[in-house]
């Protein structure tokens, strides 16, 4: 579905401060850099195509040695887009242990594109098997999930890339530069808002059972939007409020959020996962001396000065997506602009979120998301 694919709790600002980490470190299976990269596929549904497409088309930079899919239907799928470029399938080995045991030696990474509930169990086993790993969004249920991937992260020396693609974007990693030189001026608001025919597509879906998606719109392709504006501002949130709606399905579909950082900087947030075929998003950001426009996938970046008739195009270096990002990444030609701190900082805005909207908006702080979180006993599983 095209639509899909334009669609991933420390003390307050550790999440911030720390959003580094030890992922600066070299892994200790890096590849030369005239070496393409092999990375095993985990899950290849149709984010797992869209990906692969690209990855195709650059084989210079990447291979793909073997999958893991339990799905035969869904591994036929896969498969054809090797076919259709004169290529052989890479085989599937459905069960991920097996994998690792049997091909851990012969990869440098992992790419993992399977449902979120899976994202965390996954997500260590591969770390612990000497792999890099490029993780999709939502990186996790919950910060403690987050927590304890960013301990396998420390312990085993290997990078994890969350893939958000808007933080791995030029385009945003151009705007955070420009915002924190100050040549805009001061943050005084941020507005963002994301909308898409969200429902529709996924009805009958795991991407409605709350129990496998750990939300619904907001915390799907609403993940781009909490992930990119939360980048943009650079410091912790300190209070929410928010109210989410389900509209008949048992996850979130529609979702307003109002935040203030601790600078005292305004946030207003807004997601519509149940309009017509369609799928954007706006972002802005309000300074003293400037106003800038973006989008939660880093589509674009403009920028209006004070004297300036409109907005105007900022030109930024091209990039063929996230898992070119990682492979930079991996090799150590850049330092990971999306570490798996990024995670977290989400997770606690989306806990902080759920916390508001179950008090029906109910102003709250990351204390009591942290209340709600360990009053539903969330553990970390490896």
């Amino acid at each position: 579905n095209l639509l899909l694919v334009r669609r991933g709790v420390l003390p307050d600002g550790e999440a911030y401060n720390n959003l580094r980490g030890e992922d600066s470190m070299s892994s200790k299976n890096s590849v030369l850099p005239q070496s393409p990269l092999r990375i095993a596929i985990i899950g290849c549904g149709g984010m797992a195509r869209h990906h692969t497409v690209a990855m195709l088309r650059h084989q210079e930079l990447g291979q793909i040695p073997v999958v893991c899919e339990p799905s035969a239907e869904t591994y036929a799928r896969f498969a054809v887009l090797f076919n259709d470029v004169g290529l052989t399938p890479p085989p599937n080995e459905p069960d991920l242990a097996v994998l690792l045991r049997e091909h851990a030696e012969a990869l440098d990474a992992a790419f993992i594109i399977t449902p979120h509930v899976l994202h965390h169990e996954q997500a260590g086993a591969c770390m612990e098997a000497g792999l890099d790993v490029l993780l999709e969004k939502p990186m996790v249920m919950n910060t403690v999930e987050a927590r304890s991937l960013i301990e396998i992260r420390n312990r085993t020396r290997q990078h994890l890339v969350v893939a958000f693609n808007g933080s791995l974007s030029p385009q945003i990693r151009t705007a955070v530069t420009m915002l924190r030189s100050g040549e805009l001026g001061a943050i005084l608001n941020i507005h963002g808002v994301v909308w898409q025919s969200w429902n529709s597509h996924t009805q009958n879906t795991w991407r409605q059972a709350p129990e496998i998606a750990g939300g619904g719109f907001l915390f799907d392709t609403g993940a781009h939007l909490l992930n990119t504006v939360a980048d943009l501002a650079g410091e912790p949130v300190i209070e929410v409020a928010a109210w989410l709606d389900n509209r008949g399905p048992a996850v979130d579909i529609l979702g307003a959020v109002m935040a203030r950082l601790a600078s005292g900087v305004l946030i207003t947030l807004g997601g519509c996962g149940d309009t017509i075929e369609s799928c954007a998003s706006d972002v802005r950001v309000f300074c003293t001396n400037g106003i800038l426009r973006t989008g939660v996938w880093g589509e674009r970046l403009e920028v209006q000065r004070a004297g300036d008739a409109d907005l105007t195009p900022v030109e930024v270096p091209a990039s063929h997506g996230a898992w070119e990002q990682f492979m930079r990444v991996c090799r150590g030609e850049i330092e990971n602009p999306s570490p798996p701190e990024v995670g977290l900082r989400m997770a606690i805005l989306w806990d902080m979120i759920r916390a508001s909207a179950q008090q029906g908006g109910a102003p709250v702080t990351q204390h009591d998301a942290e209340q709600l979180v360990k009053s539903e006993g969330a553990v970390a599983k490896i």
